[in-house]
């Protein structure tokens, strides 16, 4: 597995991770020990890089994965795998980021995180219990403060790096000047139908390394598109190549230098989604993908409503 270096983290992070979003599992089935059973299988398959989040609720799933992989003997100690998790909008307050972490780390059964970002932009200032969200608990982040948290944590050892999700360049620009450790990484929706040029530019200018979400469009879900699976331009190349296309927007994604998290729950497509770093795409490739009409799958609004300060977010990223 390719490896990529972080700017205030001292682990190398695997260039592709198993995203745990929560999945609901088969009729009858227990979700949490749906998800337990696909990231063992997702460690079998050679990930060593998972992604989850505390409002994702696979936090504990994926501890007692870790657990029984050790037991198991398919990883000899934890320290062979790179874990990101989130810090939620409800405790994005500077008093509540260092307890927020810890009871991320309690769920995961471990010491510590290998990445620790802040998920979105924006703070809530009561516990979620409907959608849309009321405006009126909805607030601008404090990014001076919240970021001295996501600091303290670090230097805490509670994580060995800290960053964002879903941040816009205005958003960076403004956390870059109080920030006395910079963001390791930028975490958001990416892939050849929403290919981020601009904050990819940024992002690489102040050495920010970016990780995409939907590398796929998060097809199949309630939020996103099939766009990317059913792309014409995508489909002649995988044909060409004798590839899926799949590995053709996940190879896409890499050539950009970014990293990507993906999800699923079968065996063979696990397998197929690492299997993107012995080839290459061609440069007449790249430049049809580069072609391609441009559409962004998830909205903050889509979360949070069309508030005008979420739209505004939306706007900038």
């Amino acid at each position: 597995m390719q490896q990529v270096t972080l700017n205030n983290c001292n682990k190398p992070m695997p260039a592709i991770g198993m995203g745990s979003t929560f999945l609901s599992s088969r009729p009858g089935a227990d979700p949490s020990e749906t998800m337990k059973s696909a990231l063992l299988e997702a460690i079998k398959s050679g990930y060593r890089h998972f992604d989850t989040a505390f409002i994702y609720q696979s936090e504990k799933p994926l501890g007692e994965a870790i657990v029984e992989a050790l037991h198991l003997g398919l990883i000899k100690s934890r320290d062979e795998l790179f874990i990101t998790t989130k810090l939620w909008c409800t405790f994005a307050q500077r008093d509540q980021i260092v307890g927020a972490c810890k009871l991320s780390l309690r769920a995961l059964q471990l010491e510590y995180v290998d990445m620790y970002l802040i998920h979105h932009p924006l703070s809530v200032s009561e516990t979620i219990q409907k959608l849309p969200i009321p405006k009126e608990i909805i607030h601008p982040l404090d990014i001076k403060g919240v970021w001295e948290g996501m600091e303290e944590c670090k230097n805490l050892g509670l994580t060995k790096g800290i960053g964002v999700s879903n941040f816009s360049c205005k958003k960076l620009e403004e956390l870059l000047s109080i920030a006395k450790i910079p963001p390791a990484v930028n975490q958001v929706e990416m892939n050849p139908i929403w290919q981020q040029k601009e904050l990819r530019e940024f992002c690489n200018a102040k050495g920010i390394h970016i990780i995409a979400f939907s590398p796929l469009g998060a097809y199949n879900t309630t939020w996103g598109h099939n766009r990317v699976m059913e792309c014409d331009v995508l489909t002649q190349i995988a044909k060409s190549k004798g590839k899926t296309i799949a590995q053709i927007a996940l190879r896409w994604i890499y050539e950009q230098g970014v990293s990507l998290v993906v999800k699923s729950l079968n065996k063979e497509r696990m397998k197929e989604n690492l299997q993107i770093f012995d080839w290459s795409l061609s440069q007449r490739d790249l430049e049809k993908i580069s072609e391609l009409p441009q559409h962004k799958g998830f909205t903050m609004a889509s979360l949070f409503g069309p508030h005008d300060f979420v739209l505004q977010l939306d706007a900038e990223i």
